[in-house]
């Protein structure tokens, strides 16, 4: 079994920054792609991003390119979010997830295998 357990998310106020780590408990961290996600109040779940397995590529939503960015450590089994420049529109709980297909991470949710629980993002104005 698959677990994803992410923490990091708190209260900022806007312009400020947070980390977000996503410890995964898997054999094999490396085979899979990791992806973030977020969903606000009464919207749907959106991409963040994403990254490949090696962390050679990594993938952005328009609205956070430039101002998040997505590493990952194979060694510890983790994966970040690192979010500069929060604006308060980027409220949300973030969830990061991990798929085993092969390629290029997916932008949809429906690809990802498994999920964490999601940690809340509070940016003040």
């Amino acid at each position: 079994q698959v677990q994803l357990v992410e923490s990091g998310g708190g209260l900022v106020q806007g312009g400020g920054s947070l980390r977000l780590s996503c410890a995964v408990s898997a054999r094999t961290f490396s085979s899979y792609l990791m992806g973030w996600f977020r969903q606000a109040p009464g919207k749907e779940r959106e991409f963040v991003g994403a990254i490949s397995r090696s962390g050679g590529s990594t993938y952005y939503a328009d609205s956070v390119k430039g101002r998040f960015t997505i590493s990952r450590d194979n060694a510890k089994n983790t994966v970040y979010l690192q979010m500069d420049s929060l604006k308060p529109e980027d409220t949300a709980v973030y969830y990061c997830a991990a798929e085993m297909r092969w390629g290029t991470p997916s932008r949809s949710g429906n690809a990802y295998d498994y999920w964490g629980q999601g940690t809340q993002v509070t940016v003040s104005s």
